[in-house]
């Protein structure tokens, strides 16, 4: 029976690159094997076929060969009639698809030496520590190498041994069908090594909890949602691996006076009838101190007033923000019969003129004209 041609099989140009050739192989990899077509007796001839054109295709010699005499090239190079396909299925499948089932070649680690892992503590400010910056001092539990055992594993005067089962590579080769595949050595979980005799006080982990105290430096502006990062302050790594960073999540209480949005910051100011009539001159507070409020007269109630430069410099950058001060009209309580005269004399004075409330004539024009409508 001939055979297709190999740039036919794989669906390319004779002139495709190896990642083309790659591309086109992991399409019909996927495609037609066996494992994904159980009940297609064509599915592993076509595999096969597809594997064997990639792999004669990836060898310069052999594509070169056959470039210029086709497979009849090929079966004489191999000593008559022999397929020019003699390559392991697996090293193939491994080679394309390394990343996806964790094997492909070099990606053991002689000594299993691993990073430790990312810690994450969250700290809660005052919203002047998030203003000004502080330094603040933290007692964190991180996993650190045993001092007992130098961070090996082994009891103090030996020493881990190689595995034997991978030679020391962490990974082995496991055949399924006519394929293999590589994939982390169970025995000494990818670290190469195995521990015979070990370390009393960790156990062979080679490594203990440990509590230790850390001085993070805050910086001016930051806010809620914040990370500050220290590096290498994480997780000892494994067999001499790097450790992981911790990262400090920021988290700014609420302030009983000021909220804040970036850069600026809102306060509610409570002011008195007779204030918001004839205006004054009110102290309010800043996160630098109190500062003076002119309040003109006639000022209504939901007036903001922008004190600027009294706000937050943010973190990034941007520039300092505002205080905007929202002004509250407070109607008095608890009036004396004295008071309450005063203001029954007030009410007579101002009559039913809309200049002296010029938005609840406006109002109640607005509801007057609205019930008309319903009655039209």
């Amino acid at each position: 029976m001939s055979k297709r041609d190999y740039y036919e099989v794989l669906g390319v140009e004779r002139g495709s690159s190896g990642d083309d050739l790659k591309k086109a192989y992991r399409r019909l990899a996927m495609k037609y094997h066996p494992d994904r077509n159980p009940d297609d007796p064509d599915a592993e001839e076509k595999f096969k076929e597809a594997s064997e054109a990639y792999e004669v295709l990836t060898d310069d010699q052999k594509r070169q060969t056959y470039d210029q005499f086709g497979h009849a090239g090929l079966d004489q190079s191999q000593g008559g009639g022999r397929s020019g396909f003699e390559g392991n299925v697996g090293d193939i499948f491994g080679d394309v698809f390394g990343d996806i089932f964790g094997g492909g070649r070099g990606r053991g680690s002689a000594n299993g030496a691993s990073r430790g892992s990312d810690l994450r503590y969250n700290m809660q400010l005052d919203l002047e520590q998030a203003v000004s910056g502080d330094t603040v001092e933290v007692r964190i539990p991180v996993l650190q190498a045993c001092e007992d055992c130098d961070g090996s594993g082994a009891a103090p005067g030996t020493s881990p041994s190689t595995c034997p089962d991978c030679q020391g590579a962490g990974q082995v080769r496991v055949s399924q069908g006519f394929f293999s595949l590589q994939q982390t050595c169970p025995r000494c979980r990818g670290q190469g090594r195995v521990i015979i005799d070990p370390c009393r006080t960790c156990g062979g982990a080679a490594r203990t909890e440990k509590r230790k105290t850390l001085s993070v430096r805050i910086p001016a502006g930051v806010d809620n949602g914040d990370r500050i990062r220290l590096t290498g302050e994480g997780e000892a790594g494994m067999n001499g691996g790097p450790p992981g960073d911790l990262y400090v999540q920021v988290e700014v209480r609420n302030h009983p006076i000021f909220e804040r949005d970036g850069r600026n910051l809102y306060c509610e100011v409570p002011i008195s009838i007779v204030d918001a009539a004839l205006g004054g001159e009110l102290e309010v507070p800043t996160l630098d101190g109190r500062v003076k409020l002119k309040i003109p007269s006639e000022t209504q109630t939901g007036k903001v007033f922008r004190l600027r430069g009294k706000g937050v410099t943010q973190v990034r950058g941007g520039g300092l923000g505002d205080l905007l001060c929202k002004v509250l009209v407070e109607t008095p309580v608890k009036l004396t019969d004295k008071q309450k005269a005063l203001l029954e004399e007030l009410k007579m004075s101002l009559g039913e003129s809309d200049k002296h409330s010029p938005k609840e004539q406006s109002w109640f024009d607005g509801v007057k004209n609205f019930f008309d409508g319903l009655k039209g």
